[in-house]
């Protein structure tokens, strides 16, 4: 994970995992990317054991690191944040020689290179409103004028960074796909507005081994923002799962599960997904406050049943 003295305790979904693995008796180690590596094909690292408290002064407490295989552990969460660059994808390398070893590691290497967040919408386009991405600005202005208002945003970007909302007409339009696409040369995505994100929130609905959680955590814009994010200052509401959201889970749920891909958000506005989460959803601490439910707990209870059944 990232460093954990600067995680927000009472919001950090990461700390609420292991706060669920620790009640059941699981013994914790903490790493960072910089303590990883391979050696002649073997997975290690430098680990230091971990203790947590849900306390908002004092979350945390670590031994002395030791060097081990990752390989001999049960289970490897991979819970370091974006940015999706080349060093994250150099470290899911070294979590697939893990994986190999003898480690289950929670989201599996593969799914997390595979699944980008923004791209992976289009292995489910009857979910998803209409989307195009493309470097190419021309096809980037028919598609604004198309639909009169669309949202853009890079492909590996999080919590509402560089996210931009064109209108037809709007005299930012070049400027802002030329900062996107980098005049041409990188991808970018646009997606048709969808103006339910201002009253019916930019919806979180988590995943656990394929299966939705009941409820839904709702992030609603501030008046004078288009975000729907936290870190971008949206208002975090909950309500119940509805029955386009449990459409939506059936279908993206099963092919999740099938690629090990335990622990998933889908980003829902109105009656579409407009992002897949794979690499470190949040959400996990508001749910559980409002609802008294414990997600995390349901993550940890889902990998020791895909444990038992290896």
């Amino acid at each position: 994970m990232d460093p954990i003295e600067t995680i927000k305790p009472a919001k950090d979904s990461t700390l609420a995992i292991l706060l669920a693995a620790q009640a059941r008796g699981w013994q914790l180690f903490y790493v960072q990317q910089k303590d990883l590596w391979l050696r002649d094909g073997i997975a290690a690292g430098r680990l230091a054991p971990l203790q947590v408290f849900d306390d908002p002064a004092t979350w945390f407490a670590l031994g002395s690191p030791q060097t081990a295989k990752l390989g001999e552990f049960d289970v490897i969460l991979m819970r370091k944040d974006p940015p999706f660059d080349t060093e994250y994808i150099y470290t899911t390398y070294i979590l697939d020689r893990a994986e190999i070893q003898g480690a289950l590691v929670c989201n599996r290497p593969q799914g997390l290179r595979d699944m980008n967040e923004k791209v992976y919408t289009a292995w489910f386009p009857e979910c998803c409103a209409p989307t195009l991405i493309s470097r190419d600005m021309h096809d980037m202005s028919e598609f604004l004028r198309e639909h009169g208002k669309a949202v853009c945003k890079p492909l590996d970007g999080m919590g509402g960074k560089s996210i931009f909302v064109l209108e037809q007409g709007d005299k930012n339009r070049n400027v802002v796909l030329e900062t996107l696409t980098d005049y041409g040369r990188r991808y970018a995505i646009v997606q048709k507005y969808l103006p339910e994100i201002v009253t019916a929130g930019d919806c979180r609905v988590i995943l656990v081994d394929g299966e939705p959680v009941p409820f839904v955590l709702k992030r609603v814009p501030t008046p004078e923002d288009n975000r729907g994010n936290l870190a971008a200052g949206a208002r975090a509401e909950s309500r119940p799962l509805n029955d386009r959201d449990r459409w939506l889970c059936a279908q993206i749920g099963p092919k999740l599960k099938q690629a090990g891909m335990l622990f998933v958000g889908l980003d829902v506005i109105g009656d579409y997904v407009t992002e897949i989460n794979v690499t470190s959803p949040t959400g996990i601490r508001e749910l559980n406050k409002k609802h008294g439910v414990d997600i995390g707990g349901m993550l940890i209870d889902a990998i020791h049943r895909t444990l038992s059944a290896a």
